[in-house]
């Protein structure tokens, strides 16, 4: 299959994106549910999370919330998501709630 992935020397794709410019955002994670301000770009694929502070996470619309039911994210974890692809619907926002008593922050980078 051929790719526009650097390859391994074993020709196995690596996968690796560049950060998009102007896809930094960073979300209050607080007692109540955050999303970002800015929706992804229709043509972002994948966006990275960290947290400083242990969160509940959400993707949707620009009318997501996040509840103490949803997905768990652990502090201090870099992790890719997808948020869209050709089959499957495209999330614009990402919603957060912190899971423990201390307020922090969420960075997301939108990835091309």
């Amino acid at each position: 299959m051929s790719t526009f992935l650097p390859q391994d020397s074993n020709d196995n794709p690596i996968p690796a994106l560049r950060l998009k410019s102007g896809g930094a955002h960073s979300i209050s994670a607080a007692a109540a549910s955050a999303r970002n301000s800015t929706a992804f770009a229709a043509e972002t694929k994948i966006v990275s999370l960290y947290s400083d502070v242990a969160v509940y996470v959400r993707f949707g619309d620009s009318a997501v919330t996040a509840a103490t039911t949803d997905h768990y994210f652990p502090a201090g974890l870099y992790y890719d998501i997808a948020i869209g692809g050709e089959n499957t619907a495209h999330y614009t926002h990402v919603a957060v709630l912190r899971a423990g008593v201390t307020d922090g922050t969420v960075y997301i980078s939108e990835k091309e």
